[in-house]
Parts: C-alpha cells; sequence; structure tokens
C-alpha cells in the first residue's frame, strides 16, 4: 500500500464505500475483520472483489482491498 489513496477513494465500487468510511468503521467503531467492514459500511457485500486479492475476478485488478486497510491499521 504504497501509494497515497485520499480518503474519498472508492475502495468498493459497488456499494460506493469510500477509505474514509472504511478507516472510520476500523479507527471509531473497532473493525477488524473483513466481515465486520462489511457489517458497518456495506462494502465488499456485493460482489466481494474489493475484499481481497484472492477474491478479485475481474479482469482489471483493484488497486485497494479491505483486507489492506484492516492490516494497515490493525496490523
Amino acid at each position: 500500500m504504497a501509494k497515497k489513496f485520499h480518503h474519498s477513494y472508492e475502495v468498493c465500487k459497488c456499494k460506493h464505500v469510500t477509505l474514509g468510511e472504511i478507516i472510520y468503521a476500523i479507527k471509531e467503531q473497532g473493525a477488524t475483520t473483513v466481515e465486520r467492514v462489511g457489517e458497518l459500511t456495506d462494502a465488499g457485500t456485493s460482489c466481494k472483489c474489493c475484499q481481497s486479492a484472492q477474491k478479485d475476478i475481474g479482469e482489471e485488478k483493484l488497486e485497494l482491498y479491505i483486507d489492506q486497510i484492516i492490516n494497515k491499521f490493525v496490523g
């Protein structure tokens, strides 16, 4: 996650959930799993491609995944 992403960056395209919303769920609401982030924000609850690189079935891979964000803040 070397690239800098703005908080308005849309991580979940299906549900239009931004990086800022996901960070808020992690830091302020205590989300520590992809499932909990999904419960709080709806991110990753539709096609699930944004959950992790392993679940990304799209032809064009995403630049940022929910599990990477969680690992950055929860470690």
